[in-house]
Order: C-alpha cells, then sequence, then structure tokens
C-alpha cells in the first residue's frame, strides 16, 4: 500500500530553474591589418619581457609565430 502524498514530495524539493543568460558585451579590442604590421616582408621580430619572438606568413597566407 503506497501512502505517500505526492504534493508532500514535491514540497521539500526545489524546483529547477535554468540560470539567467546574460548578454556579452566584446571589450574593445585594438587591432591591425597584417599589411600594415608586415609593410610588404613575410616576417617580423616582435620583442616581449626581452625575449625575441619572429612571426611569419607562411606560403598559404597564415601566420606562425616562434620564439
Amino acid at each position: 500500500m503506497n501512502t505517500h502524498d505526492p504534493d508532500n514530495f514535491r514540497s521539500r524539493f526545489r524546483r529547477y530553474e535554468a540560470p539567467v543568460r546574460t548578454e556579452r558585451i566584446p571589450l574593445a579590442v585594438r587591432t591591425l591589418s597584417s599589411n600594415a604590421l608586415f609593410q610588404g616582408e613575410h616576417e617580423i621580430g616582435i620583442e616581449h619581457h626581452g625575449a625575441l619572438y619572429r612571426l611569419k606568413i607562411t606560403r598559404q597566407g597564415k601566420l606562425i609565430l616562434n620564439k
């Protein structure tokens, strides 16, 4: 014999509520074109915290950063 009260059972548990979605506002990022950076070259040097990095444009037009 089942003697539980379904209303009493439901009241002991919180109802799940989906989290409210908030819109993300993108931060302004300073953007430079690769043409402005490379100025016709295929490789440039970037000094960062005393280390020299090399940024290269590949034959496929992609960028590679090496230390």
